[in-house]
């Protein structure tokens, strides 16, 4: 399932600082960056079950934000992408 994952995290101190770059890596451990503190990732249920569970370890409640949106399995169709950055298949293996 395609799960959009976006956060806003607190960065006026440097706990905050911190606290943003753990959730972008475990982000980029699960999905493509698409905008800043955009992920689209394409998970099963498990993985889906540990993102949020990391996610939710990670980020505190009464500053920072987490939202997820589920597209499903046909997220082909609920995706339009216009702009400079090319789409990017998320089906295909990542070549670093």
């Amino acid at each position: 399932m395609m799960v959009l994952v976006s956060y806003d995290v607190s960065t006026i101190d440097a706990a905050g600082r911190k606290r943003l770059r753990h959730v972008a890596k475990t982000c980029v451990n699960f999905g493509i960056r698409v905008q800043n503190s955009v992920f689209e990732c394409n998970v099963d249920q498990a993985q889906w079950v540990k993102l949020r569970a990391k996610l939710t370890d990670i980020y505190e409640p009464e500053t920072d934000s987490l939202r997820f949106y589920f597209l499903g399995d046909n997220y082909q169709k609920r995706i339009e992408h216009l702009g400079a950055k090319p789409a990017i298949d998320v089906e295909e293996p990542i070549v670093i």
